[in-house]
């Protein structure tokens, strides 16, 4: 009788991992980047900015998620009703809305459940206060909260169950933190800040161009003095200088005559340069300027094709991962229970699911359960 060799036991971790433990080497991973600052001088000051995040974080929230049991819609799962009501205070469309918003600020979003067993709550976590604290082979181990001074670790529970969902948008320099729009388009939503500030300076002034001041004088070889020409500099650096004082006038001495050098506002096509700083700032979220009014941007014949577009290339990508993400982590706790965004029930797509619809009608060598398969009516 023949016996075979007993085989080593498999190893399902990645080989590299052993190198991002080795560079964190166990210690806390802090956010790489000043989210107060992003939040106040994108989100808070700049309206594109704004309203980008609000539209894509109101769509993907306002995208039904529907759960699956074995391929079959159970609308009175228990996991459907705690996604219906995740809280107390917040229902479904609200805790996403958060989560969302936080992703598109941030770049990383997290949920937290509560409960013993089964999660009976899910809360949105602010992604500035998330500290990740990773285990000897680079993964999560645990998630410390900081607030009011004090720090809550979130770890592993006794089955290896995180009760943290972190997702993040793709950063190519980080292992733990994503990489958020916001912090994209920074470079644009400066320009675009400035140019408002830089148009509400002038326009408090009287909207009067800067220029030069010469000195003039009947004798060739009169000047001003060494003290006068010191006095006149600190002047205009004090007092007529950057964007608080663009356009103040001048109260000019004898011998000083005032010419205006700076270009006109069509000589510099400023608002055009506003205009690109928000086409560039809408690029990065993936928001068609069409739909911010934004002018000189015809890419799509009309707002209901913008709208599809928007729908189709940002929101629901969005909202279909975030599903497969609370699919996988909610997966050990609903066993067979899957999630999925009810496409079926947005609008703005309705007439995709006409076309659909009209198609799978037409297609006589399918079943009809292989209409509701393509149809999304099943799993």
């Amino acid at each position: 009788m023949l016996f075979s060799k007993p085989r080593p036991p498999e190893r399902k971790d990645s080989r590299a991992a052993r190198l991002i433990a080795l560079t964190t080497g166990g210690r806390p991973q802090w956010t790489p980047r000043d989210y107060g600052a992003l939040a106040a001088e994108g989100f808070a000051k700049n309206p594109v900015a704004y309203r980008c995040v609000r539209m894509i974080a109101e769509a993907a929230a306002a995208t039904p998620l529907v759960v699956f049991v074995e391929g079959r819609r159970a609308d009175d799962h228990p996991l459907k009703r705690l996604l219906d009501r995740p809280n107390p205070e917040q229902g479904g469309p609200d805790l996403m809305e958060a989560f969302f918003g936080s992703l598109q600020v941030a770049g990383n979003a997290y949920l937290e459940a509560a409960g013993d067993g089964a999660p009976a709550e899910l809360y949105a976590l602010r992604p500035d206060r998330m500290t990740l604290v990773p285990g000897p082979r680079g993964w999560p181990l645990a998630y410390d909260y900081q607030a009011a001074g004090r720090t809550v670790r979130i770890g592993r529970d006794g089955d290896g169950w995180l009760p943290v969902l972190h997702l993040k948008l793709f950063n190519p320099t980080n292992d733990h933190y994503g990489l958020s729009p916001l912090e994209a388009a920074a470079f644009a939503i400066d320009v675009h800040n400035a140019s408002s500030a830089w148009n509400k300076a002038l326009l408090d002034n009287s909207a009067r161009p800067s220029g030069a001041l010469v000195y003039s004088s009947r004798d060739a070889g009169d000047r001003l003095t060494d003290e006068q020409f010191d006095r006149l500099k600190t002047e205009l650096a004090s007092a007529h200088s950057g964007q608080a004082n663009a356009g103040r006038p001048l109260l000019l001495e004898g011998g000083l005559d005032w010419r205006a050098m700076s270009l006109s506002p069509a000589e510099m096509d400023f608002t055009e340069g506003k205009h690109a700083a928000a086409r560039e700032i809408a690029l990065a979220f993936g928001v068609p300027p069409q739909l911010l009014g934004i002018p000189g941007d015809n890419t799509y014949a009309n707002y209901r094709e913008a709208n599809a577009a928007f729908w189709r290339g940002t929101v629901v990508p969005l909202a279909q991962r975030a599903a497969r993400a609370l699919t996988g982590w909610l997966a050990v706790k609903f066993p067979g229970a899957a999630i999925v965004p009810d496409l079926d029930a947005v609008p703005a797509l309705s007439a995709e699911r006409d076309a659909l619809w009209t198609r799978l009608q037409a297609a006589s060598f399918l079943t009809d359960p292989e209409r509701r398969r393509l149809a999304g009516l099943e799993q």
